[in-house]
C-alpha cells in the first residue's frame, strides 16, 4: 500500500502509533512525509530519528523538505533572512537536540535535511509541501520553491500537473473538511490537520490517506503536554 500523511512538527509519540498501530506499515509499503518533520512539538530530533532509523531498517519512506526544515537548514547555517520561530517554539526544537542554538544541531540533522527534495512525482500524484504558483509555465512552476514551501493560497489547475491530483500539507486544516476533500476525490487535496495544536479539538490530529484505497486514516495528539501557542 501507499500512504502519505504530513506535518508530524516533533510529535513523535504520535507519528509512531500511526505508523505501528494504525498504518502497521511493512517494508513492502510505501509511505510519502510532505514535509514539517520538526518545531512547534516536543521531540523534532525524536522525529528525525525515527525517520532516519525506518528508511535504514529498509521501509520504504520517502521525504519532502518543508517550510519548516528549511528554517532550521538556514538558521544552522546561519542564513538569517527571517526570525526563526517564536521563543518557546525555538526553545523546544533546541531542547530535543540537547543544544542552545541552531548553529549547534548536529550536522548529520541538517545535511539530511538538505538532502530533502521540494516535491516528488506519483503516476496519479503530485506531492509537494505547500503548493505551486499555477499561474507560471509549468516549467518554472517547479523551480519557484519559495512558493512550494510557503503557499497558503493557488488555484489548482490539473492541467499544469500532467492531470494528477496534488497532495500538500502547510496549511492546518480542520478535519471535517479534510474528510471532505478525501470523500470528494478532490484534485487538491490537504493533508495537515495541525497535528501540533493539541487544544484545538477541530485540529490536533495526524491525517494520512491511503493513495491506493482512499481510506482516511486519523489519529488525535499523543504526545505528553507541552506548551504551544492555541490555534
Amino acid at each position: 500500500m501507499r500512504y502519505a500523511t504530513s506535518d508530524i512538527h516533533g510529535c513523535l509519540h504520535t507519528f509512531r502509533y500511526l505508523v505501528e498501530e494504525q498504518l502497521r506499515l511493512t517494508p513492502a509499503d510505501e509511505l510519502y512525509l510532505l514535509g514539517d518533520y520538526v518545531n512547534k512539538g516536543p521531540d523534532s530530533k525524536g522525529v528525525l530519528d525515527y525517520i532516519m532509523q525506518l528508511q535504514a531498517s529498509g521501509y520504504q519512506v520517502r521525504c519532502l523538505r518543508g517550510n519548516h526544515e528549511q528554517e532550521m537548514i538556514d538558521a544552522a547555517r546561519r542564513r538569517w533572512r527571517l526570525a526563526w520561530l517564536g521563543r518557546v517554539n525555538r526553545q523546544a526544537t533546541l531542547r530535543s537536540f540537547g543544544v542552545h542554538r541552531a548553529a549547534a544541531i548536529p550536522g548529520l540533522y541538517i545535511d539530511w535535511l538538505e538532502s530533502l527534495p521540494y516535491e516528488l512525482e506519483l503516476p496519479d500524484f503530485v506531492l509537494v509541501h505547500a503548493g505551486y504558483n499555477f499561474a507560471l509555465p509549468p516549467e518554472q512552476m517547479r523551480q519557484d520553491y519559495a512558493t512550494m514551501l510557503n503557499t497558503k493560497k493557488y488555484v489548482f489547475d490539473a492541467s499544469r500537473l500532467g492531470g494528477r491530483r496534488m497532495l500538500h500539507g502547510h496549511v492546518p486544516t480542520n478535519t471535517a473538511k479534510v474528510r471532505k476533500l478525501v470523500a470528494a476525490r478532490a484534485g487538491a487535496i490537504v493533508l495537515d490537520t495541525g497535528c501540533a495544536y493539541r487544544h484545538n479539538p477541530e485540529l490536533r490530529h495526524l491525517a494520512a490517506l491511503n493513495l491506493d484505497t482512499w481510506e482516511l486514516t486519523l489519529v488525535e495528539n499523543r504526545e505528553p503536554p507541552y506548551v504551544i501557542a492555541r490555534k
